[in-house]
């Protein structure tokens, strides 16, 4: 008697030929790429920036001076004025770019803007009172009071905002926030009202420009810069784990207490510091958080690395616009990107279901 053949058991139909990485594998992958590719754009508009002012010089002598930098008053525009804005300009964007985003997380409200706690008018209070009563008349004087006028008035609205039964909510900072600086912006109206002088030093401020401003208010807020990027990115997780309620982030261990008061400082030092830089500068801080939503997703992780990079692409974007649209003057960059965050916004709020965070 023969014996019986042993055959191998045939692969099951649903097998697959090859072996796919997982899912998150390649979203991991797609998102990095796509963030080197927006750090490449990032890097080209750097280079624009250099090469194109209000004054033109040709792209072969701007390439000429880089490598090679001499006395001429070509290098001399190029390295002392053009070079400097344009790390201002990479600065500050991040540094509002990253407000935003923390800012529009912590509140789960996808209009949040990093001037929702103040900031913005307490500097500016600072900057009114260095003029009118202290004299100064200087950017690079202004940073250190401006640094101390957000500070104190985030300070404000926090205690304003932790009174009563459940302490630091959203609403309540959100709140206290508008109250002060509705306080703050009327006792600014009084005070550049009834003195001309003061009004005349603290306009070319409270525009917003990158102009005028030298490497040294660019050392100055650096470090205030560096802290609060490293902070806020250092909360990304704990923010994914609020984006899911209260009650569940609770049950996934997240502090929400310390999330927010870290949240609150890291705004703070951003754009405190920003601000004091720069003037006042509108809508980057809204507009990019959800650009950078629309690219990655949900995830914090991503979300906040990609504002860091995006919105420094839209301020030196906006900056290069108004050198080359007003020749041989500028506009100012913060008129820019209100002109271009404003339809923005409005499209934003009318539309029929705002994503909620």
């Amino acid at each position: 008697m023969a014996a019986p053949q042993v055959r191998e058991p045939a692969p099951p139909e649903s097998a697959e030929p090859a072996v796919r990485p997982p899912r998150s594998t390649r979203g991991f992958v797609l998102r990095g790429a796509g963030l080197l590719v927006v750090l490449g754009v990032l890097a080209l508009t750097a280079l624009v920036s250099v090469a194109v002012g209000s004054r033109q010089i040709p792209l072969g002598t701007v390439l000429d001076v880089l490598v090679h930098r001499d006395s001429s008053n070509d290098a001399i525009v190029v390295w002392d004025l053009r070079i400097p804005r344009t790390l201002l300009g990479i600065a500050v964007g991040a540094a509002l770019g990253l407000a935003g985003a923390l800012m529009q997380a912590l509140t789960r409200n996808p209009l949040a803007d990093p001037g929702l706690l103040g900031v913005n008018a307490g500097a500016a209070t600072a900057v009114v009172v260095a003029i009118a009563f202290l004299g100064l008349s200087s950017p690079t004087a202004y940073v250190w009071c401006a640094l101390l006028g957000a500070a104190v008035a985030a300070g404000a609205v926090y205690l304003l905002g932790s009174q009563g039964r459940g302490g630091a909510s959203p609403v309540r900072l959100a709140l206290a926030g508008t109250a002060i600086t509705a306080a703050l912006t009327a006792f600014i109206s009084a005070i550049t009202l009834t003195n001309t002088d003061v009004f005349d030093q603290y306009r070319f401020w409270a525009v917003g420009a990158l102009a005028g401003r030298d490497a040294s208010v660019l050392g100055q807020v650096v470090p205030f810069l560096a802290v609060g990027t490293v902070l806020g990115l250092a909360l990304a997780r704990p923010l994914n784990a609020v984006a899911l309620g209260e009650d569940t982030a609770r049950a996934l261990g997240a502090h929400l207490g310390r999330t927010r008061i870290l949240g609150a400082v890291a705004i703070t030092l951003l754009c405190g510091a920003a601000t004091a830089a720069v003037g006042p500068i509108g809508f980057v801080g809204l507009t990019i958080p959800h650009i950078a939503r629309a690219i990655t997703g949900p995830d914090q992780r991503w979300v906040l690395s990609y504002s860091v990079v995006l919105a420094p692409i839209l301020l030196l974007a906006s900056d290069i616009l108004g050198r080359i649209v007003a020749r041989p003057g500028e506009v100012e960059v913060g008129i820019v990107t209100a002109a271009l965050g404003a339809p923005f916004f409005i499209a934003l709020v009318r539309r029929r279901r705002i994503a909620q965070l």
